[in-house]
């Protein structure tokens, strides 16, 4: 696939949080230890797949905290 032209550099997603879940990406910015340690030496192209990545794992956190809907209505019975 050809590389995009960027205007400017791909900000790092860094958020200063700086601490790892128990599966190894950044509770911040949810990138892997190697991901944040070869940031700066990544391509454009690199980078934006890595905030891809992070994207979807954080949706993937989202859903997975999500309570799963009760069977019982929302709505108490009258009778």
């Amino acid at each position: 696939m050809a590389e995009q032209l960027e205007f400017f550099p791909v900000a790092s997603p860094c958020r200063g949080i700086s601490q790892s879940d128990e599966r190894g990406f950044c509770r911040g910015c949810m990138r892997s230890r190697d991901e944040r340690f070869n940031w700066q030496k990544m391509s454009d192209a690199e980078k934006q797949n890595v905030l891809r990545l992070c994207r979807q794992r954080f949706l993937r956190k989202i859903r997975a905290n999500k309570p799963l809907p009760s069977e019982d209505p929302q709505q108490p019975s009258l009778f």
